[in-house]
């Protein structure tokens, strides 16, 4: 049994928030109550620190099969427990892609042995073709908690309407990659700072929100659960505000990376800045926290994609891999960015990264009940951090090493076990 002592308990789903004792035994919380006290037990003393659901990342790139050179899911469980983060959804842009049921067993086989909880998406067209949707009904049954083709956006629009109705019928959410390809230019570099330093056209922001007017109206008209996923642009926010305020079934998410930072990083950071959708503007980075405080975005994920340092160290930032690792700095960036800069309350911070991704997701994560798992993480909010080089995740081609943050995980507990102590 483990007892946690004396933490400030906050659970956004039951509106916790006070210093309480959590009392922990096979997998479960057993109590949540003042004061607990129990002989022959491992006490954390949780003093001064925040003690919350596990966190809950609904959308990790862990490359496994096929590209484990850059991560495999032994490595990005190491590199989630790290960041406080218990359960995660992965994504099925790994080689090949999740579009069979074989395939999806071999991954969910390798899952099943990490002392975190994996789930993942399959792909909405076979092998990302944009055109043969998979079966649905067999992914379903063998453990696929959602479609998606991230990564590579469904240009074809009736493809997706079918999609749509498929999923639909099957109660299943439908997560999108909005870029479209025929709108844009080079990738991960911002349109502005593109044409500005590297004279060349870089991802425009018509590209996202055109691409996300088009399908959430689609979803409108279809009612499919549809989630848009990392919203980067102003007018991408207030699209889905608008289809939001029609009814439709509509959510969206935002990357640690938009709300914290612009493309100006590109400069001093290079490559492990570049990623996709870009950073983009002050205006816009400022407008995706305020659809964080408005609650049209209602989730936070991170986008974890690691790549190789060789991947990543070339001399032409426009032939560098988009993407950043991500799990390993989510609580700290949003402690710092959007808690102690007065956007959000520690609740509603935790609220998008623990109940409400879980919820989206189907998942039975992200909140703290007696008799309900006991996936928790430990952390001190007021902790002076500088982000090193050195992660959990085979990669490291995160652009905040040796920034200053806010917040420290302490301990990240999964299925009653500890499995990160800093």
């Amino acid at each position: 049994m483990l007892l946690i002592k004396n933490g400030r308990v906050v659970d956004p789903k039951s509106n916790t928030d006070k210093v309480l004792d959590i009392l922990v035994s096979d997998g479960k919380i057993i109590k949540i109550a003042e004061n607990i006290e129990e002989k022959e037990v491992q006490v954390i003393d949780a003093t001064g620190l925040v003690v919350a659901p596990g966190l809950v990342d609904v959308h990790v790139h862990f490359r496994e099969p096929g590209q484990t050179h850059k991560e495999d899911i032994h490595t990005g469980a190491l590199a989630a427990a790290a960041g406080g983060v218990t359960s995660v959804v992965m994504m099925a842009n790994t080689n090949p892609t999740i579009s069979t049921v074989e395939t999806l067993k071999e991954v969910l086989g390798s899952a099943a042995k990490e002392n975190i909880n994996i789930h993942t998406v399959a792909t909405i067209t076979k092998d990302f073709d944009g055109e043969t949707i998979t079966d649905f009904d067999g992914l379903l049954a063998n453990g696929a908690v959602a479609f998606s083709d991230d990564g590579i956006p469904l240009t074809n629009a009736g493809v997706l309407r079918d999609a749509m109705k498929l999923a639909k019928k099957h109660d299943v959410l439908l997560s999108l990659h909005e870029e479209d390809p025929n709108l844009n230019g080079v990738l991960g570099l911002n349109e502005n700072i593109a044409k500005k330093h590297f004279h060349i056209c870089g991802a425009t922001g018509v590209a996202e929100y055109s691409m996300v007017a088009r399908d959430v109206m689609i979803a409108y008209e279809t009612g499919a659960k549809v989630h848009i996923q990392h919203l980067s642009k102003a007018e991408s926010v207030k699209v889905v505000e608008f289809a939001q305020s029609l009814g439709a079934n509509v959510t969206a998410e935002a990357a640690p990376q938009h709300f914290s930072r612009t493309e100006d990083l590109l400069l001093t950071k290079g490559a492990n800045a570049k990623m996709n959708p870009p950073l983009r503007l002050e205006s816009d980075r400022l407008a995706v926290i305020e659809g964080l405080k408005s609650g049209v975005i209602s989730v936070i994920a991170t986008d974890h994609a690691p790549h190789h340092a060789d991947e990543k160290n070339v001399a032409d930032v426009t032939k560098a891999p988009s993407g950043m690792t991500g799990l390993e700095t989510s609580l700290s960036l949003g402690l710092t960015y959007l808690v102690h800069a007065g956007h959000l309350t520690l609740p509603q911070f935790l609220e998008k990264m623990t109940y409400k991704p879980a919820e989206l997701y189907g998942l039975d994560a992200g909140y703290l009940v007696e008799n309900g798992p006991a996936d928790l993480v430990i952390f001190d909010m007021e902790a002076d951090r500088e982000v090193s080089d050195h992660f959990a995740s085979k990669a490291s081609n995160s652009p905040f090493i040796g920034d200053k943050l806010k917040g420290q995980v302490k301990y990240t507990i999964c299925k009653g076990e500890i499995v990160y102590q800093d």
